[in-house]
């Protein structure tokens, strides 16, 4: 594996490539033009600036987080085939570059859903959390109202204010889409980008949907073993994989995360490694990557990536906020450095073990 830090670029991120590089253990950076609206085409002179910044720091591009999906793309309506032109002239310039690792996702209206960006653990930290008590206390056009005030002046991926003020028509744009829809849709979708994936060897990492269930009626489908296999199976190709997010399927306490790992050798392109703490089934918060400080067994996930041969980029996901950070919620430079630490120690330990 090689580990990684998600960089969001010199004009919106509070950590610089300055301070990545002297997390020893950190070479690769996972980053994104984080202007760039979705059905966007990426130029490869942009590309090609971002690149050169990344290396002129010493470190170089792992992969793109995210190119994001117009969502007549995943409501299979209006100007979809257009946008997915622009998104395979994106991919064909990523190419060029020498980029090789896209990860997205394909989830309607909000890319991922918290009730709270600073929680307050016993320890003083701040962490994101997600409660159902508040989901069903609020109108989704409330939403982004409700945790715009905890962005500490960041703009967060998939929140971006000018997506927000457009929440009631992205919500009429889902109306008549089910789960069964979603799936034919990134199917049709799948199948237009595969034969550019392949002349690249671009390999499509899919996020999970986060929470793993369904929010304000939206449909959910990347959120569990059988619906990745299905995924897989419908267009099967091995530039068609998935980002393994413990995270985000751990948010289902019935998922098995190392099974699931096991089960996808040869699929999983990108691995977020992080924990959670569970309050109940739906009360969660966001622990530090120790195990035994949240619910989830991070020496039995490391192992079971390490076993099937996963030789992706790894990054720290969300970290506290510690030591008086004041940075984007959940992508401060102190926890995900002490995170990739204990990630990168695992590693090491479970490598020598099994020699």
């Amino acid at each position: 594996m090689e580990m990684t830090m998600r960089w969001y670029g010199s004009e919106f991120d509070t950590v610089t490539l300055k301070q990545i590089r002297q997390i020893r253990y950190v070479t690769g950076i996972i980053t994104t033009l984080y202007d760039k609206q979705p059905g966007e085409v990426w130029s490869r002179e942009e590309i090609r600036a971002l690149k050169e910044e990344v290396e002129a720091s010493g470190l170089h591009i792992s992969g793109i987080e995210s190119v994001n999906i117009h969502d007549d793309i995943k409501t299979g309506k209006g100007n979809r085939d257009l946008y997915i032109d622009n998104y395979i002239e994106t991919l064909r310039n990523l190419g060029e570059e020498d980029i090789h690792m896209v990860c997205y996702n394909f989830m309607p209206v909000f890319d991922w859903t918290r009730t709270e960006l600073a929680r307050v653990r016993p320890d003083g930290s701040t962490v994101l959390a997600y409660t159902q008590e508040a989901v069903d206390r609020l109108v989704p056009e409330k939403m982004f109202e409700s945790i715009s005030g905890e962005m500490n002046g960041t703009v967060m991926p998939g929140w971006e204010p000018e997506r927000m003020a457009h929440v009631k028509e992205l919500f009429e744009m889902y109306s008549d889409i089910d789960e069964e829809k979603l799936f034919g849709n990134l199917k049709y979708f799948l199948e237009r980008i595969m034969p550019v994936c392949n002349e690249y060897d671009i390999r499509m990492a899919i996020h999970p949907d986060d929470p793993a269930w369904s929010v304000f009626g939206l449909p959910r489908i990347i959120t569990n073993k059988e619906n990745i296999q299905r995924m897989m199976h419908m267009v099967d190709d091995a530039h068609n994989g998935i980002t393994f997010c413990s995270g985000s399927y751990g948010t289902n306490l019935n998922n098995d995360l190392p099974d699931m790992i096991r089960s996808l050798k040869g699929r999983i392109h990108f691995a977020h490694v992080r924990n959670l703490k569970f309050n109940s089934e739906d009360d969660f918060e966001e622990a530090t990557h120790l195990s035994a400080d949240g619910n989830f067994d991070m020496y039995e996930i490391v192992k079971a990536l390490y076993d099937i041969g996963f030789e992706g980029p790894i990054r720290p996901d969300h970290g506290r906020m510690i030591w008086d950070e004041v940075a984007m919620p959940g992508y401060g430079l102190y926890d995900r450095a002490l995170g990739a630490a204990y990630i990168c120690g695992l590693w090491e330990a479970i490598e020598k073990s099994e020699r």
